[in-house]
């Protein structure tokens, strides 16, 4: 039987990165977690670190400012993942994933690279707005830098995380369910996507050494969780036995909501926009560089909307 693929988890205390990491040990594999000076004394990201030991991870130190270190982690795995958060995409911190990735070429022995998208899939938003766009920009330098060092790569578009677009029937302003209204954006029929952060790490780790995404962008789109904002509400009320006020925000209005705002917020409004206004996600078909998760990976058990709905219970 042949051994299990090494994987390396850049970014792994955070958000997805946890997941990933998750995944990866109990699909198997071999799993080293980058332990980063910058932990310092955040005591639930050392914590983090710890649990990952116990259930059989191996921590590896390495600093972004000590490229030797980030070379002799990368020399001792197969595949490495970057799933440090989008804040390493604002202004100077591109330069974290560049320098992941000159790690990697140096080391010249990885057979896979995913580096740190997990949202939109930025080839399809050169016509982004500002200031919302810069997102998309950062990550495609970061993908010239791969092509260009020859690095086998698998990008994963995983669409809208459940945690911040679901509970919350994907309001802006709240993680909870809305308890009188809900704003819909425009009549609320535009098609988005939603993955539990979970399903997420699993078909991440599922497309590692897979032949079929080498250089390829992998989609999470499973079929049952292609919805409307409008669906979701609908499912909300069934489950509950309420109805909600609906409230439709015009897209004028809601791209004017964000006069005052703080940049990172005016990036998720422009976001937002492009998601339920535009339907960015659904709009397009995935041609031959792509390929669709649950169609390659129709084991896995992802979890449906309504499933996810009834934490919020």
């Amino acid at each position: 039987m042949a051994a299990k693929t090494k994987v390396l988890v850049v970014g792994g205390t955070g958000y997805i990165g946890r997941r990933i990491v998750k995944a990866s040990l109990e699909l198997g594999h071999p799993t080293y977690v980058l332990m980063r000076p910058e932990v310092g004394l955040d005591i639930e990201k050392f914590q983090t670190l710890l649990s990952f030991k116990k259930q059989g991870a191996r921590l590896i130190e390495g600093s972004f400012s000590d490229m030797e270190s980030l070379v002799d982690a990368v020399r001792q795995v197969d595949v490495v993942i970057s799933a440090m958060s989008g804040v390493h995409f604002r202004s100077h911190n591109i330069l974290l994933q560049l320098k992941l990735v000159e790690a990697i070429k140096k080391a010249g022995n990885i057979k896979r690279f995913l580096p740190s998208e997990f949202g939109m899939d930025p080839a399809q938003m050169s016509n982004a707005m500002e200031p919302g766009r810069v997102t998309f920009d950062e990550k495609m330098v970061v993908r010239k830098a791969i092509e260009e060092a020859g690095i086998p790569f698998t990008y994963v578009s995983a669409n809208c995380f459940s945690g911040y677009f679901v509970g919350n029937l994907c309001q802006l302003e709240t993680l909870a369910p809305p308890k009188h209204t809900v704003r819909l954006y425009g009549d609320g029929n535009v098609k988005a996507v939603f993955l539990d952060e979970d399903d997420i790490g699993t078909y991440t780790i599922k497309a590692i050494d897979d032949p079929r995404t080498l250089n390829k962008t992998l989609y999470l789109r499973p079929p049952e969780n292609i919805l409307s904002q409008r669906e979701i509400v609908e499912i909300w009320e069934k489950m509950k036995g309420i109805e909600l006020e609906k409230i439709s925000i015009p897209a004028e209005e809601f791209l004017a909501s964000m006069r005052g705002m703080a940049y990172a917020s005016q990036v998720g409004v422009v976001h937002y926009y492009h998601i339920f206004y535009e339907g960015c996600l659904t709009n397009f078909e995935i041609g031959e560089g792509g390929e669709e998760a649950s169609k390659l990976y129709p084991e896995v058990r992802y979890t449906r909307v309504d499933q996810y709905l009834r934490q919020y219970l």
